[in-house]
């Protein structure tokens, strides 16, 4: 693939973004959700939790998990059942523009800010993160044929996305999502198709020959001590998506944004299904990208490393290696700019009140400055991931949610569940300690439990020590 025809499906793809947020609505000035026509928001979600993670290491850990992240996606609809209905019509309820003003309405004001600081840092890492992975894969592809550095390569790409988030807004990542969608499906699909070609073979012949090589195992249920093993992997989807998804402010603003409360549920539960799909769809990507690298000699190629070898193949066709290169960077500019207006309405609203504390031409002055600084802040954290670096960038992912949002489930599962008045000033103390105990019983699990490994189960330990430490610090209303 040469870099003229990478850099023009990029550019192609940026010019239609800002196309889309010119049509969309007006400035950034304030931070409550439009509301959208329900097929709009119904086909947002479904790859609303999609980034250029999931394009780049689902396919890519068939390799060595072959389908075993099918089964953490398992749990995606009733997760998306318990979200819908347990925690959408709360916050409809409480008519919110930050998520965590629940926990300010529940409980007080260090468990606002709490909740806030939590969410900041987990969106914080996790989307620098993702922009990092796909920073690195157009490095390889483009810019380092266009003697551009890393460094100048992921300021631009923010600087595109903070650019077109600040016109639009919400609406404008409610409209690049829908476009995602389209596009992560058709890449993948037509991608499929060429590489089958490429190897003259048929889609059930493929599926025969992956099966023989044990790529498409999907179930674990032999070893428990696993950190694949069936159980731990579909409850930690469960309770991960619950956490992830259910008290993310990125993905609820979308949500919220439906015209009614009852399309919101409807929402959430159809785009489950299709989310379901979408993944089984990348697993069946990756399993033919490795019968490719197979057949080509490089059985050293896997993980994250897959994608950036099929995409950069001569043999293969231009178009093919463009659709994969459109696939990742509309998952990343979609969720990387929808991150990025999150974490400036969880600022601007959690952290510095900006509903009471501000006049009107005043807000406006500090949302574009927030807006800004977490631009900047994101691209220093990519900085430091390319340093630092991942083989399995989908695995780091979850890991670092497993420890972040732990104390965020814990406090809205207290929350819903019981009506016992928390005090209020000890709760910082509570959701720090949970991690920290986490940590300590993962780092553990092997020398204290004859060789069990935790896997993202994890985060319901680390709930489950914030919802004992609130009980501690309870007392009847």
């Amino acid at each position: 693939m040469t870099s003229l025809t990478t850099l023009a499906v990029v550019v192609a793809y940026i010019m239609l973004l800002f196309v889309v947020s010119q049509l969309s609505g007006s400035n950034r000035e304030g931070t409550t959700p439009q509301k959208h026509p329900r097929w709009l928001v119904l086909l947002a979600l479904v790859s609303a939790p999609m980034t250029g993670i999931t394009f780049i290491s689902i396919p890519g850990s068939v390799g060595q998990d072959a389908f075993a992240y099918l089964q953490l996606n398992m749990g995606v609809i009733i997760a998306y059942v318990v979200i819908a209905y347990g925690l959408v019509p709360l916050y409809y309820r409480h008519n919110v523009t930050s998520l965590y003003e629940y926990l300010d309405n529940r409980f007080g004001m260090s468990s606002h800010a709490t909740g806030a600081w939590f969410f900041l840092v987990s969106k914080m890492l996790s989307a620098s993160l993702r922009l990092f992975v796909v920073c690195m894969v157009v490095q390889q592809l483009l810019c380092n044929a266009l003697g551009v550095p890393f460094w100048a390569t992921t300021t631009l790409f923010m600087a595109l996305v903070w650019l077109y988030t600040h016109r639009g807004g919400v609406s404008s990542v409610i409209w690049a999502d829908l476009i995602k969608t389209i596009c992560m499906v058709s890449c993948a699909v037509i991608s499929i198709g060429f590489v089958l070609d490429t190897l003259d073979l048929s889609f059930i012949e493929a599926m025969k020959m992956s099966s023989a090589r044990g790529l498409t195992k999907s179930f674990f249920v032999e070893d428990i001590n696993d950190s694949r093993h069936f159980a731990k992997m579909f409850l930690s989807g469960v309770f991960m998506v619950i956490a992830s998804t259910g008290l993310d402010q990125d993905f609820m603003q979308r949500v919220l944004s439906s015209d009614s409360l009852h399309s919101a549920q409807r929402n959430m539960v159809f785009s489950s299904i299709f989310q379901v799909l979408l993944i089984l769809l990348l697993l069946l990507l990756g399993a033919i990208f490795y019968l490719y690298i197979a057949e080509s000699g490089n059985t050293g190629v896997t993980g994250d490393d897959a994608f950036a070898f099929i995409a950069s193949q001569e043999g293969m066709p231009v178009l093919m290696s463009a659709l994969l290169v459109l696939g990742v960077v509309a998952a990343t500019f979609s969720s990387t700019g929808g991150s990025l207006t999150a974490l400036t309405t969880s600022f601007t609203v959690d952290i510095l009140h900006i509903k009471q504390r501000f006049a009107d031409k005043q807000r406006r002055k500090i949302d574009r400055l927030v807006h800004l600084s977490m631009a900047v802040i994101m691209i220093l954290l990519v900085f430091i991931f390319e340093r630092w670096g991942s083989s399995s960038s989908i695995e780091l992912f979850y890991r670092l949610g497993s420890y972040t949002f732990g104390p965020l489930l814990g406090m809205f599962t207290f929350g819903a569940l019981s009506k016992r008045e928390v005090r209020d000033r000890y709760v910082p103390a509570v959701a720090l300690a949970a991690p920290l105990l986490s940590f300590i019983l993962d780092y553990n699990s092997e020398r204290w439990f004859g060789g069990y490994q935790f896997g993202f189960e994890i985060l319901l330990f680390n709930a489950l020590f914030t919802i004992v430490g609130l009980l501690i610090i309870s007392r009847k209303r």
